[in-house]
């Protein structure tokens, strides 16, 4: 199997994105993608982050387990996880570059997206948790990390702190693992590409044990501008990847 001379520093990245991810939800995908999508490219990318994904976010199932709404969880899920696999299915239909294309600007468009659910207070049912499931669902297959927009459902549902944190997590592991069963049945999961995803996961656990300490300590507003920045980095990233492809 062959491992990228950058894997060290990827590693490394992995740890931060993982304890950014472990102290507000999310975050982790949108550090970690752009720089896979150099090294792998998108197609092998997105399977390779959806099974690191799949241990940051058991890890953070791990730590907060007592936490858990499982009510929430089973709401998100029942929708999301038949639509993940919907949305991993059409994206092994298009291009690279279209790949490329919906992935930036999907991070550019969360932006605004968080900061209007944000402005309108949003109070959320289980029901709304079932529809949110069904379109994240669908989105998480294609586009990879769409945790800064679960935030705000699971947020307006009423949960805080370890419950958020557990139950985004646990609901989001669901779906990539529906996601990951996709890749796996269509031959887009290799053994190489599982191994590269379990040694990055790795990186992305060690981190969300260390935010655990971080948790009680630090509110989530505070990380507010640096994921917009991320976004918009990541967004950069990946357009300009694909219009230099063109």
């Amino acid at each position: 199997m062959y491992l990228h001379a950058e894997l060290p520093a990827v590693l490394l990245l992995g740890v931060v994105a993982g304890t950014l991810g472990g102290v507000i939800g999310f975050g982790s995908s949108i550090m970690l993608m752009p720089v896979l999508v150099m090294l792998y490219g998108p197609r092998e990318a997105v399977p390779i982050m959806a099974v690191a994904a799949l241990l940051g976010n058991a890890s953070r199932v791990l730590v907060w387990w007592r936490d858990v709404h499982w009510r929430a969880v089973a709401a998100y899920a029942v929708t999301g996880v038949p639509a993940a696999a919907l949305g991993a299915s059409t994206l092994l239909t298009i291009s690279q570059r279209w790949s490329e294309l919906v992935m930036g600007c999907f991070f550019l468009a969360v932006i605004p997206g968080r900061r209007w659910l944000a402005r309108h207070n949003l109070r959320v049912a289980l029901w709304g948790l079932a529809v949110c499931g069904a379109l994240i669902g669908y989105l998480t297959g294609i586009v990879v990390s769409t945790g800064p927009i679960n935030a705000p459902f699971f947020l307006g549902f009423g949960l805080i702190k370890g419950a958020y944190l557990g139950s985004e997590a646990l609901g989001s592991l669901a779906l990539y693992l529906s996601k990951a069963i996709v890749f796996r049945s269509f031959g887009a999961l290799p053994a190489e590409i599982f191994i590269n995803g379990m040694i990055i996961g790795s990186s992305l656990m060690a981190g969300s044990f260390l935010a655990k300490r971080l948790v009680p300590k630090l509110a989530a507003e505070q990380f507010s501008l640096l994921i917009e920045a991320l976004l918009l980095v990541s967004g950069l990233t990946l357009l300009g990847a694909a219009l230099l492809g063109l």
